[in-house]
């Protein structure tokens, strides 16, 4: 599963498919909150470990990963400048009030066979980004949100949001250029979204264009924003599914061409509208994850 982790406040990317999950914890410092189990926490509730896809980019799901509910009351306190990091695991913001403050994608080598930001996730189940020191205190959704780009033209979307009161002295916030709205901000037809992973081109590009608004740093901006709960603030989810177990294994598949360069671990290597290379680099296997979707292991 290739995946794009986006911070509504933030982004990054993953490059491989494991499972399907949510954030379980965050950190900041030597505290640490719950996240999605049991809802008397910070986490936003969502019903399900289900990935969005492209016909729900124009429902209120996009937001959170739920119809709208609201928190419950409990937040977390970090201060501008801190560093917060979201432990993932199975398992209202609305208006133009979103801005990103991290984002990572493809980090070596081509979209079709490099190395992503999500490589990094599967590896430690961590994403760690830092709240601009700059950022006026106040109280903030912070989004992250992990974008899986493995099956051709069919991204999956897996946005969360949690509850933080940031203290500090900054004195900023970003200017309107850098806003955007969920559902609103994401159209479907983005080059990191109508997106190939098998292509031509995919095979030789070097960059992945991360979709959303652009980075804000904390330079600059405007004064704050007038708002009891700004959403995207510091997104910073971290995209680390915890591998689920899949339906069914096989043997690695035969090459479909002579030609054909063996999946590098991670990647996809089936599923029912795949047409790239079936076959594994040596000391992995191809494993069924559902109809839709096999990955080297």
């Amino acid at each position: 599963m290739k995946l794009s982790t986006t911070f509504a406040t933030a982004a990054s990317l993953l490059a491989t498919a494991s499972a399907h999950g949510g954030v379980d914890t965050y950190k900041v410092g030597s505290t640490t909150y719950q996240g999605a189990s049991g809802q008397k926490t910070l986490q936003r509730q969502y019903s399900t470990y289900d990935p969005l896809v492209i016909k729900d980019l124009s429902t209120v799901n996009i937001r959170c990963n739920n119809a709208g509910a609201l928190g419950t009351g409990v937040s977390g306190t970090l201060a501008a400048g801190d560093k917060l990091t979201a432990h993932w695991k199975h398992f209202d913001g609305s208006g133009k009030v979103w801005f990103k403050i991290d984002q990572e994608g493809l980090v070596s080598g081509t979209e079709n066979a490099g190395v992503w930001a999500g490589d990094t996730i599967l590896d430690t189940l961590l994403w760690t980004s830092t709240i601009p020191a700059s950022l006026a205190p106040g109280n903030y959704l912070i989004r992250h949100e992990l974008i899986a780009v493995h099956q051709a033209n069919n991204p999956q979307f897996y946005p969360e949001c949690s509850q933080w009161v940031v203290t500090g002295s900054g004195t900023s916030s970003p200017s309107d250029s850098y806003l955007v709205s969920f559902p609103g901000a994401y159209k479907g037809t983005e080059p990191g979204i109508a997106f190939n992973i098998d292509s031509d081109a995919a095979k030789a590009a070097t960059s992945y264009p991360i979709p959303g608004p652009d980075v804000w740093t904390g330079a600059g901006g405007s004064a704050p924003i007038e708002s009891a709960a700004p959403t995207a603030v510091p997104t910073t989810l971290v995209t680390s599914a915890a591998p689920a177990k899949p339906t069914s294994s096989a043997a690695p598949a035969v090459p479909t061409t002579p030609s054909c360069s063996p999946v590098q671990k991670y990647g996809q290597c089936g599923g029912a509208t795949y047409a790239g290379c079936t076959a594994c680099v040596s000391g992995t296997t191809c494993t069924k994850n559902g109809d839709y979707y096999s990955q080297c292991t």
